[in-house]
């Protein structure tokens, strides 16, 4: 089971040509096994929020709709599960002098108390939170 980050869905919903990488990866994974978190959704309509009134808007703003009823029953919420995983990235990321965002830690700690992975352009971002990570971006090397 995968947790997509925020960047993931943006590129997917909210651009006319998404990258081609991401597109594949995302067809090629059952839609069963995607999840999103309460902090995506808050940040993808936050995002919309940002943008003038345009018709760019209103078709991303629909983009987003449909992809939070998509999400419907697959959207997992920052909770008391969570929150000692969140206490424990942060922490942990802060003596390494590496600080993380507290959407990101949120994100990973979501993914850490389910036993999920992310995906994210962003791996830099989620390194030491003890989830496997996923770039979309990057084309499996055959070899």
């Amino acid at each position: 089971m995968i947790v997509l980050d925020t960047n993931v869905v943006s590129e997917i919903i909210s651009r006319p040509k998404p990258n081609e990488a991401v597109r594949d990866w995302i067809i090629s994974q059952p839609l069963t096994d995607m999840y999103l978190t309460s902090i995506t959704v808050a940040e993808l309509l936050f995002g919309v929020a940002l943008l003038d009134e345009s018709r760019k808007k209103q078709r991303i703003k629909q983009a987003v709709s449909a992809c939070i009823e998509t999400f419907r029953n697959r959207t997992i919420p920052f909770d008391s599960r969570a929150a000692p995983h969140y206490a424990v990235i942060v922490a942990a990321r802060q003596r390494m002098g590496n600080r993380i965002g507290p959407q990101d830690a949120m994100i990973a700690a979501i993914a850490r108390s389910r036993g999920m992975a992310v995906a994210t352009r962003n791996v830099r971002d989620f390194e030491g939170t003890g989830v496997e990570l996923i770039n979309p971006w990057e084309r499996p090397r055959s070899g």
